[in-house]
Formats: structure tokens, sequence, C-alpha cells
């Protein structure tokens, strides 16, 4: 309980400092309350396109529900593609299987970026960026303007690095620690050590931003059966944000896959998600249980 309270007290006093940095550089883009309200990835205009549900409702929206992943998407490998089939399989017969994020496991990219809902960028000392995000606890260290170490140990969310390129902020994430619950979406597509990630943040017009978002919501459906998690901002002059993604995964994917998530801005409070202390079940034996180390750090 004191770890949550000081988690949430830190939050509110970050909140409550968003305004004063909204301004403080970073094209816009730093100190926002960003957010959507669709898990996964939307595809890009033209090119290959992330996988999306094969199971949909009478409306023809997603059924989010029973999560079966397009395995014949071209895009996957054969291995990949034999992967996605089975958990297909899983939650077609009710089974489901588990994940990163119902097991509380730390989500490092891109499945966080597929789910995480909510976030705000926000400057740190020495010119790095921390990126929070809601809900989940998570949070992810961007070095600004650096290199990758030559000898880099897996990390749960990798090892980042990021530069400013003509306003857009794009982020640089190699060496993501993988392991049984890791996939790339909701859809358990599979993700190896060898993934690199790339994230490419860019302000877009308003209006533009909230019609993207209202054609991804109609086909895709919204988190809860038609909830809203995040309350977005009616003040369509304000800027939204695009994320253009790539993810390389020569083991996942027969060629680097780009899709994008379009966000924007959220005037709802930040909301605090208990996990560990308080599992949920989807489906009937999910949850196996808080991770345990076999042996002590030290």
């Amino acid at each position: 309980m004191k770890r949550q309270a000081l988690f949430v007290g830190t939050v509110t006093a970050v909140m409550l400092a968003l305004p004063a940095l909204a301004d403080d550089g970073g094209s816009g883009i730093l100190g926002v309350w960003w957010g959507k309200n669709v898990f996964n990835f939307e595809g890009m205009p033209s090119g290959p396109q992330p996988l999306r549900n094969l199971s949909r409702l009478k409306n023809g929206k997603a059924n989010n529900g029973r999560l079966v992943g397009d395995w014949h998407n071209p895009i996957l490998t054969p291995e990949a593609a034999a992967i996605v089939k089975h958990k297909g399989e899983l939650a077609i017969a009710g089974e489901g299987f588990p994940n990163a994020q119902d097991q509380c496991r730390p989500m490092g990219p891109p499945f966080v970026l597929a789910m995480g809902l909510t976030f705000a960028m926000l400057p740190t000392g020495g010119g790095d960026i921390t990126i929070l995000y809601d809900r989940n606890m998570n949070s992810r260290r961007i070095r600004m303007n650096g290199d990758h170490p030559a000898k880099l140990a897996p990390l749960p969310m990798g090892d980042s690095i990021g530069h400013w390129d003509n306003g857009a902020l794009v982020i640089d994430t190699v060496a993501v620690r993988t392991d049984d619950y890791t996939s790339v979406d909701r859809f358990g597509t599979p993700q190896s050590p060898a993934m690199h990630v790339i994230e490419r943040y860019y302000l877009i017009d308003g209006a533009q931003a909230k019609a993207q978002m209202d054609a991804w919501e109609t086909r895709e459906g919204t988190v809860g059966g038609g909830m809203r998690v995040a309350g977005y901002s009616p003040d369509t002059s304000l800027k939204g944000l695009q994320l253009e993604v790539t993810m390389d995964d020569p083991k996942v994917f027969v060629e680097p896959l780009t899709a994008r998530i379009t966000y924007r801005r959220v005037i709802s409070p930040w909301l605090e998600s208990v996990c560990a202390e308080n599992p949920v079940e989807h489906y009937p034996g999910e949850w196996i249980g808080l991770p345990r180390a076999e042996q002590p750090d030290f």
C-alpha cells in the first residue's frame, strides 16, 4: 500500500506540473497528456499491414474478447505464423493465452505501444526524456543524443536513445529482454531478442487526429466494449500526436513492419491500476503467479 501511495503521489506531482512543461521545447510534444482508447496498431495507408483480429462481432468490429490474430498475414515468417495460429486456436477454444500485461510483467516496446492507452513524455536531468505510462506503472528512460553501448545486456524496456529531427522525436530501441510472455501485440505475435524498434513522434492537425481516431475506434472498438479510458479534450484546434513505429525482427517479420498510432490530448485524471496485488483472470487458469527469482541477486 505504501508503494502505491508513493507512486500516486509522485504521479500527481508530475501531472500538476504538466501545464508548465507543455511549452517547454519538444515542439509541443513534451509535457502533454496523450491518449487513445484502442489497443494494437493502425495500418499505414500502404505497404505491409499489422495483424488484425479475425474474430469479428456482428457489427463488424473486432471481438476483443476473442483474440484471433490473422496468421495468414504475409508479413509473418512461417515460424511466427505458426505461433499466432496456435494462440488463435486457443482463443477460439476459450482457453486464451497469457501475455506480459495480464501476468504483471514489464511491457517493453513494441508491446507497450500497442497496449499503453495514456502517457506523458517529461524532460529529465541532462536533457533526457522519461515516458510515464498510465495504469500499468511502466516507465521508460530515453537517453537523448547518445549511442547504444557496444556491449549491452537485455533489459525489460530495452535500451532507448533519442534525437529530435525537424520537430519529430525519434526513439531507437534495442536489447529488449524476452521471455515466455513477450509479444508484439495482443494476438501473441512473437518477439525475439533481435527486435529493433524505431519510433517517430510528430504533431498533426487536431481535426485530422480526431478523424483518424474515430475511424480506428469504429473499426476496432474501444477498450472495455465501449468505455473510454482516455477522455479526450474536445478542442480540436489543439494538435494531435502521430506515432509511426517500425519493427524490425527477421525471426518474426519477413521485412520491417511500419504501423502507426494516433493520440489526442487527454483531460481525464491519471488512473492507478492494481495488478500484482489483485490479478484479474480473463479466462480460467490465466494467472500463473508473480515472477520469482530462482537465485538471489547478491
